[in-house]
C-alpha cells in the first residue's frame, strides 16, 4: 500500500531530509586522501546526533554502522573500515536519519583527489540521470516514467543500470511501497499522485550491469570490477510536480 503524505507530514519530513543533506554536505568536505570511510561514519552518526536526530541505518536488518559507504567497484552497502582513501578513488555515501518521526535518505558519489575522466563522466551522468528521473515525478504520469527516463538518459551515455537494488517509498518507514526500478518501459505502474513521498536513486555502473554480494553479506560489488556510482534523493510529489527534501 502506498501511504499519500498530508503537506503537515511533509513539512515534518522535510526536516529530517534537511539533517540528511546537512551531513552529507560535512562528509564530502573530509573526503581526501589518506580518509578511512570508518571516520566517516563516525563523523555522520555524531552530526546525527547533534542534531537530535537517529542514524537510519544503524541496526536496520543488523547493518551495524550509521553510514554506507560504497568505494569504485562497490555499488551498495559498502561497510566502513580502517581501509585508506587514495587519489583517484570514487566513493558513494548514503546517509538517512529518523526525526521526530519521519525518515529522509540521501546519497551522493564524490571524488577523492583527482580522478580520472571517465570516472568524472560516470559521476556526472549518474547525478544527472537521478534529476532526469525527478523530473517525471509528478501528478498524472507513471512509476515506469521515472525509471525510463534514468535508464534512457545512462544509457544513452555508454553506462549501465543496476537491476537489482531500486528506490522506494519513504516516510514513517525507511521503506515503504513503491519500488522505484531505474529500468523499464514507460507509461506502467501506478498513478503518481500529490502526497507521494519517494527515495529515488539510480546506481549506474562504468561497465556491465551486474552485481554480486560480498561475503560481509551487505557489500555489492560489480562483476566485472567496472567502476559504480550512486545518487539519491528523498521527493515530495506537489501540485506542480516534484520538491527535493533532502537539501540544505
Amino acid at each position: 500500500m502506498i501511504i499519500l503524505k498530508s503537506l503537515k507530514e511533509i513539512e515534518r519530513m522535510r526536516e529530517s531530509c534537511k539533517i540528511v543533506a546537512e551531513v552529507l554536505e560535512i562528509l564530502k568536505t573530509e573526503i581526501k586522501p589518506g580518509t578511512t570511510t570508518k571516520s566517516l561514519d563516525l563523523i555522520a552518526e555524531k552530526e546525527a546526533v547533534k542534531r537530535k536526530a537517529k542514524p537510519a541505518f544503524k541496526g536496520y536488518s543488523g547493518y551495524p554502522y550509521s553510514l554506507c559507504c560504497s568505494v569504485n567497484e562497490q555499488v551498495v552497502h559498502g561497510m566502513p573500515n580502517k581501509n585508506v582513501l587514495v587519489e583517484g578513488d570514487i566513493i558513494s555515501i548514503d546517509f538517512g536519519v529518523v526525526y521526530n518521526g519521519f525518515y529522509g535518505d540521501a546519497a551522493i558519489t564524490v571524488p577523492v583527489g583527482k580522478i580520472n575522466s571517465n570516472a568524472e563522466k560516470l559521476i556526472k551522468v549518474t547525478e544527472e540521470s537521478l534529476y532526469a528521473g525527478i523530473e517525471k515525478a509528478r501528478p498524472g504520469n507513471k512509476l515506469s516514467d521515472i525509471s525510463h527516463a534514468v535508464q534512457s538518459y545512462v544509457e544513452q551515455r555508454g553506462f549501465s543500470v543496476v537491476r537489482e537494488f531500486v528506490g522506494h517509498g519513504i516516510g514513517r518507514s525507511l521503506h515503504e511501497s513503491p519500488q522505484i526500478p531505474n529500468f523499464g518501459t514507460p507509461g506502467r505502474g501506478v498513478n503518481l499522485k500529490v502526497g507521494m513521498v519517494l527515495a529515488i536513486e539510480p546506481m549506474i555502473n562504468e561497465k556491465g550491469p551486474d552485481v554480486k554480494i560480498l561475503e560481509d553479506g551487505w557489500t555489492a560489488v560489480t562483476c566485472d570490477n567496472g567502476l559504480s556510482a550512486h545518487f539519491e534523493h528523498t521527493v515530495a510529489i506537489m501540485e506542480n510536480g516534484a520538491e527535493i527534501l533532502t537539501v540544505v
